[in-house]
C-alpha cells in the first residue's frame, strides 16, 4: 500500500514538472512575439492617374514679316498688347509703289489704244482679202497684231494687279488675331521681302497648348493593362494641371493627340493638351507639371507606400501574416502611386494581411501579433 502510494506521488509530481515546462514554453513563445499592424487586402474601383512633366506652348504663333522692301514709316500697335487678325502693324514708304501702279495703269491705256487700232486694222483686212485687195500675208500680219495687242491688255491688267497687291504689303497687317510681343524694328528701317528677322511675333493664347513627355515604357504598360481588361480607358481623357507655384490651375484640358513616333535620344512620347486660358495666366514657355487621368481600375489593390521596400535587384517587397500568424515575405508589382499609396499589379490578393508598421522588428518565419487597422488609421500613423 506504502508502496503504490509512492509510485503516485512520483507521477504526479512528474506530470506538474511536464506541465509546467510546457507553460513555461507557451509563455515565452507568447512573449516572443513582436506585435505589427496590419491592414486587409481589398479591391475597389479606382481612377488612374499619371502625373506628367510639360511645357505650354501657344496655341497659334506667327511670326510678322515684310512682304515688299522699303523705310517703315511708322508703328500701329502697342508692344505687348492685343491684336487683330488684319489690323495694319507697320507702315512702309509707298512712294515707289504709288508709282508703280500708276505706270501700269498708263501702261494699260497704251496696251488699250494699240488694240483698237489693230482690231480696225484686222476687220479691214479681212474683207478686203475677199476681194484680193490685199494679200493673205497681209492679212495674217495684222490679226497677228490684233492679237498680240489683245495679249498686251491682259499683261497690263495683270501688271495693275500686282502693283496693286504691292501697293497693299507697303501696310504690314497682323495674319493671326492674339497678343504681339516686342517690336525688332523702329522708324526708319529698311526692311525687304524674305528677310529673315521677323518683325514681330504675335501669339494666340487662349485656348494654349501645353506639351507633355511620356515614356514609352509606361504608355507600353498602360497598353497592355487595357488590353488584359485590367484597365477601362476613358471616351476623353481630362488634364489637370498643376502651376510652376504648386496651385492647380482652375480650368480642366483634353488631350488632343500623340505622336507616332518615339524620341530616341530621351525614350519618350510627346503628347499634347488644350487649356482655356481666358485670364491669360499662362504664357508660352511655362513648365507645369499635368495630371491625366488615364482610365479606371475595377478591382484595384493599393496598399500604403511605407509597407512595400524594395529588394537588392529593386523588386517591391511585401510582409505578410499567414494563418499561422507568422511572417512571410512577398515579391509584388508596383504600377502608379496614388496618394501615397502604391497600385499593387501583381503579387497580392484579397483577404490577405499586410504588415503596415514594425517592419523593422521582424523577419521571415518570425511569429507575430497582428492589429488589423483600417487605410485611414494607416493614413493617421
Amino acid at each position: 500500500m506504502r508502496q503504490m502510494l509512492t509510485i503516485a506521488t512520483v507521477i504526479a509530481a512528474a506530470l506538474w514538472i511536464v506541465g509546467c515546462d510546457s507553460q513555461e514554453q507557451q509563455t515565452q513563445a507568447q512573449a516572443g512575439a513582436v506585435p505589427v499592424d496590419v491592414i486587409k487586402v481589398a479591391t475597389a474601383p479606382q481612377a488612374i492617374t499619371l502625373e506628367l512633366p510639360g511645357r505650354s506652348r501657344a496655341y497659334m504663333e506667327a511670326e510678322v514679316r515684310p512682304q515688299v522692301s522699303g523705310i517703315v514709316e511708322a508703328r500701329a500697335f502697342v508692344e505687348g498688347g492685343e491684336v487683330q487678325a488684319g489690323q495694319s502693324l507697320y507702315q512702309i514708304d509707298a512712294s515707289t509703289y504709288e508709282a508703280a501702279l500708276v505706270s501700269a495703269k498708263a501702261e494699260l491705256e497704251r496696251a488699250k489704244a494699240a488694240l483698237a487700232s489693230t482690231k480696225a486694222t484686222a476687220t479691214r483686212f479681212k474683207e478686203l482679202v475677199k476681194t484680193k485687195s490685199v494679200s493673205q500675208q497681209d492679212y495674217d500680219q495684222a490679226l497677228a497684231a490684233y492679237q498680240q495687242a489683245q495679249a498686251s491688255v491682259a499683261v497690263a491688267k495683270a501688271d495693275i494687279n500686282t502693283a496693286e497687291i504691292n501697293l497693299e504689303y507697303t501696310k504690314v497687317k497682323a495674319p493671326i488675331s492674339g497678343r504681339i510681343g516686342k517690336s525688332n524694328v523702329t522708324p526708319g528701317a529698311l526692311v525687304g521681302a524674305g528677310q529673315t528677322q521677323a518683325l514681330a511675333v504675335i501669339s494666340q493664347l487662349d485656348p494654349i497648348n501645353v506639351d507633355i513627355v511620356q515614356s514609352s515604357t509606361e504608355i507600353l504598360r498602360l497598353k497592355q493593362r487595357i488590353a488584359a481588361g485590367s484597365l477601362a480607358q476613358p471616351d476623353n481623357t481630362t488634364v489637370t494641371l498643376i502651376l510652376e507655384d504648386g496651385t492647380e490651375y482652375q480650368h480642366k484640358g483634353k488631350l488632343q493627340f500623340a505622336e507616332v513616333t518615339v524620341n530616341e535620344n530621351t525614350g519618350a512620347v510627346g503628347l499634347r493638351a488644350e487649356f482655356p486660358n481666358p485670364e491669360g495666366l499662362l504664357l508660352p514657355g511655362m513648365f507645369v507639371r499635368t495630371v491625366l487621368s488615364v482610365g479606371t481600375d475595377p478591382n484595384a489593390i493599393l496598399v500604403p507606400q511605407k509597407a512595400i521596400t524594395r529588394n537588392p535587384k529593386g523588386q517591391g517587397v511585401a510582409m505578410i501574416v499567414n494563418a499561422e500568424n507568422k511572417v512571410e515575405l512577398r515579391l509584388v508589382e508596383t504600377a502608379e502611386a496614388l496618394n501615397n499609396q502604391w497600385l499593387i499589379t501583381k503579387g497580392l490578393q484579397p483577404g490577405e494581411h499586410v504588415i503596415v508598421a514594425g517592419l523593422q522588428k521582424i523577419r521571415p518565419g518570425a511569429s507575430v501579433t497582428p492589429n488589423l487597422i483600417t487605410q485611414a488609421q494607416t493614413k493617421a500613423k
